[in-house]
């Protein structure tokens, strides 16, 4: 009949606007939750909250009602009308939230604002929501031949929301942004209330009446609808957690394992409606669905041991492309969610039909499966995560799964062998913990968070490591120096700090640095408290003591930035991946307007970014959104790597330059345990060497860019390109940079600085460029004479542009001390050749008065 058909289509559309909004709440509330896997968990819980109260609600009211389609109508508009309030109004929002939650709240205080604040900030729209499945069930009712089912509209409906998920995260919002995508949805809500208006009678229905049925069996049934809710969607809260340790963990990872977990539940709902006439036992049949759905759990969960293993394979026969990482990630997911889903799907249409059969409302049946729903994300994402750890969650849940089946059917061995299995793989398996250890390496220490799984590994030759997830690296025990010049060059620019704010702790290397200056308190804001504990393995690298002007604070930095009052002399932001979950909010138009807000008035704020982790054009967004808000700003390398170069861009809060005297005098002033000529910083151009554009060079590179806006986030949708398929190497886009970028003294120091600085730092910069192209064709080798004989003359000319570029001169200096001892003429020539470049330093003629004097 046609309009069966036309009402699983309005369902389909209804599916696609409700999780289109879904997609784009998630993005707009981790602005003030903190991070992206926080706000899908308040989120996810606030829609179910919101979802049972409106089936709850207004379900019983609906099943009475002879006009359904008024509700179903009414639902639709009532969703689009609040979805349109949130679309306009959601900054203020947001922002009478983040205050609510404040800059450095306690853990119990910011999951119970989360989910609260998201649930009663949604909750018109999701209560409308859970309220059309109810309207439209009723509706379908007369024109359904085989009876009143559920199955069909829900199956229909997830369709439409598995279209949604892709439609958006690979299309809609990277092109229109947030609340243009939202009203796309709005669009939707409203053709599906005229639509509906349209094509289904206007008169009345009669009321239909469900079957009578015995009370203590509809209690049982519902106990069950709860439970499944919560065991449903706490797998894939958990699995998601975990494969976040294989996949990439970007919007796109998110997108497909949603997008597959819900077309097995539709699938499992559609299979279900067509054997459901089959069934003669409706009760033996409902326990072998759980039976069936446990044990798919076990399997799937028994897949996530082998997942990084098939990605490797995966990848190695496939290429390293992003289709081929993209399919395997979509593989990944199907192996731990195809069969788990599909009975999921199966045993909800079951649970719904029986239920309706013993005098249950539809509106009823939806209402409980969406609460225990909504309790699955602060349950098991926040609490049994953390606490049990991945391994013992998961068992729990088809542990969970085989407790709802009745006792009598334990006897057979469909029971007793699945709960054999769980209790051998909690004894026996080792922890679902996925972590690369190189050879001859171990683990330091690993832990589960929340929102990430945090490890310390240490290969062969004792170098440690910190990783998020497995797949992000936050630094090592071995680049104190490039990790130390990332505090020390912004803490140097600015005259005289006296207290500095670092986004991002990592390994505490950075701001450890910045707090060795005595003058300076240091306060480093980190995300994950975990990550904060992991730190202390590192402590060591920059000094054997506590020091107390770091203080180190576990917040969010975004949020931080926007709630705290203090202000700051100097703001250092850590090089987030871009394309991880979240990071792309760290590098918007409003988040640098917010730190320029914290910067004291003659403030500083440096953004490092992981070039070796961005393209061009995704450089391009970021750019610009920095000179939105910095017009006068510029940018420097930290070092010369090639093979990780970290650029900097770094505006003022008075938008002036810098001035030589000035920096002087602060090189001269500093007092630290370790000083800045450590870490390659010995004068003023040292300090200003790393610098490669300046105002009018970044507003060229940036050109016609998007902006990266907290509505048009083209940063998160774009970054992701390079992590699954590398188009070039980190040092060509190192040089290519280099190669188009320029830069004038003046456009730094101003009118006032002399001739001499002026021409000695241009010729500095000259040096740079010649020593960087020249590095790319070195080969790395551990003979002096064979490193001598490739990087000897580049260097030399180097030295001969600029007199003051010590990365050229040290290098010459070392090999001449270890060529001494092999071939001291050599030595001896070089030395020469030093002494001749470079007169104002002494290291190369003192070398040479200690040498024997050569033979005649």
């Amino acid at each position: 009949m046609w309009r069966v058909k036309a009402s699983l289509l309005v369902m389909a559309a209804s599916g696609f606007a409700g999780l289109g909004y879904q997609i784009v709440w998630t993005q707009q509330c981790a602005l003030w939750l903190g991070h992206e896997s926080a706000s899908v968990l308040a989120v996810v819980g606030a829609f179910f909250g919101g979802l049972a109260a409106g089936a709850l609600l207004f379900g019983s009211r609906i099943e009475a009602s002879a006009k359904p389609l008024r509700w179903y109508v009414g639902c639709e508009l009532a969703i689009a009308a609040w979805s349109l309030v949130l679309a306009l109004a959601m900054p203020w929002m947001s922002d009478g939230l983040l205050g609510l939650i404040g800059a450095q709240p306690s853990p119990p205080w910011q999951w119970a604002v989360a989910f609260a604040g998201s649930f009663l900030l949604l909750l018109p729209a999701t209560a409308a929501m859970g309220a059309t499945l109810p309207a439209m069930e009723k509706l379908a009712a007369q024109w359904q031949r085989r009876g009143r089912s559920i199955a069909p509209l829900y199956a229909s409906n997830t369709v439409g929301a598995v279209c949604g998920v892709l439609a958006i995260a690979f299309w809609l919002a990277p092109e229109l942004g947030l609340r243009r995508t939202a009203a796309v949805c709005i669009a939707l809500n409203l053709l599906c209330a005229f639509g509906a208006a349209s094509l289904f009678p206007q008169r009345a229905t009669a009321a239909i009446a469900p079957a009578g049925g015995e009370a203590r069996q509809a209690r049982s049934l519902l106990i069950r609808l709860a439970a499944t809710g919560l065991l449903g969607i706490g797998f894939e809260v958990l699995v998601v957690r975990v494969l976040s340790e294989v996949a990439e963990d970007t919007v796109y990872t998110f997108a497909l394992l949603l997008a597959v977990y819900l077309v097995g539940s539709a699938l499992g709902a559609a299979v279900y409606q067509r054997l459901r006439s089959r069934v003669r036992d409706a009760e033996r049949f409902g326990d072998a669905l759980l039976a069936a759905l446990a044990v798919s759990c076990l399997l799937g969960t028994a897949s996530l041991w082998y997942a990084d293993a098939l990605k490797q394979q995966w990848l190695a026969l496939f290429g390293f492309g992003m289709r081929a990482a993209l399919s395997v990630e979509a593989l990944l997911a199907l192996g731990v969610f195809a069969l788990p889903t599909l009975f999921m799907g199966a045993v909800f249409s079951d649970l719904s039909n029986r239920a309706h059969a013993a005098g249950v409302p539809f509106g009823r049946v939806l209402g409980v499966n969406t609460l225990g729903a909504a309790a699955a994300p602060p349950l098991f994402g926040v609490l049994a995560l953390p606490m049990l750890g991945p391994k013992f969650a998961l068992l729990l849940l088809s542990a969970g799964y085989l407790a709802l089946i009745a006792a009598r059917r334990w006897r057979s061995p469909m029971l007793w062998l699945p709960a054999g299995v769980a209790s051998l793989l909690g004894l026996l398996a080792p922890a679902l913990a996925i972590v690369e250890v190189p050879e001859g390496g171990h683990v330091v220490e690993y832990r589960d968070g929340v929102m990430a799984a945090v490890s310390v590994v240490e290969d062969a030759q004792g170098v440690r490591r910190l990783r998020l997830d497995n797949r992000q690296q936050e630094g090592s025990s071995a680049s104190l120096r490039v990790d130390g010049r990332q505090a020390w060059l912004p803490m140097l620019l600015h005259p005289q700090p006296r207290r500095a704010l670092f986004l991002g702790l990592g390994t505490g290397v950075t701001a450890s640095t910045a707090a060795l200056d005595t003058a300076v308190e240091v306060d480093a804001v980190e995300l994950l408290p975990e990550v904060i504990d992991a730190s202390k393995h590192f402590a060591d690298v920059v000094s054997a003591q506590p020091n107390p002007r770091l203080h180190r604070i576990a917040a969010d930095a975004r949020r931080y930035v926007r709630a705290s009052e203090r202000r700051y002399d100097v703001v250092v932001a850590d090089n987030f991946h871009p394309a991880r979950s979240g990071s792309g909010s760290l590098y918007t138009v409003e988040h640098f307007a917010a730190v320029r807000e914290r910067l004291s008035d003659d403030g500083l704020f440096c953004q490092w970014l992981p070039l070796h982790q961005l393209d061009n054009e995704t450089l391009r967004s970021i750019v610009q959104s920095f000179v939105v808000v910095y017009p006068h700003a510029s940018a420097m390398f930290a070092s010369n790597s090639l093979q990780t170069p970290v650029l900097g861009l770094v505006g003022r809060r008075d938008d002036g330059g810098f001035d030589f005297e000035s920096l002087g005098r602060r090189l001269a002033s500093v007092r630290a345990e370790r000083m800045p000529a450590e870490f390659g910083i010995e004068d003023e151009f040292a300090l200003l060497g790393g610098f490669v554009a300046g105002p009018a060079a970044l507003k060229a590179f940036a050109g016609t860019a998007p902006a990266n806006t907290d509505d048009h986030p083209v940063v998160a949708y774009r970054a992701p390109a390079i992590t699954y398929a590398p188009d070039s190497l980190p040092g060509d886009r190192m040089i290519e940079l280099l190669r188009q970028w320029r830069i004038e003294p003046r456009e730094l120091l101003g009118p006032a600085v002399g001739a001499d600085p002026l021409h000695r730092l241009a010729a500095y910069w000259r040096a740079r460029d010649r020593f960087v192209e020249s590095g790319r064709a070195v080969q790395p080798s551990p003979d002096a004479r064979r490193m001598l004989a490739q990087v000897r003359e580049p260097l030399l000319e180097v030295l001969r542009t600029s007199a003051d570029f010590r990365p050229a001169y040290d290098p010459l200096l070392s090999m001449a001390r270890t060529l001494a001892a092999v071939d001291e003429r050599a030595a001896r020539n070089l030395l020469e050749r030093l002494a001749e470049l470079a007169p104002a330093r002494a290291e190369a003629p003192e070398l040479l008065e200690k040498m024997a004097p050569p033979a005649p």
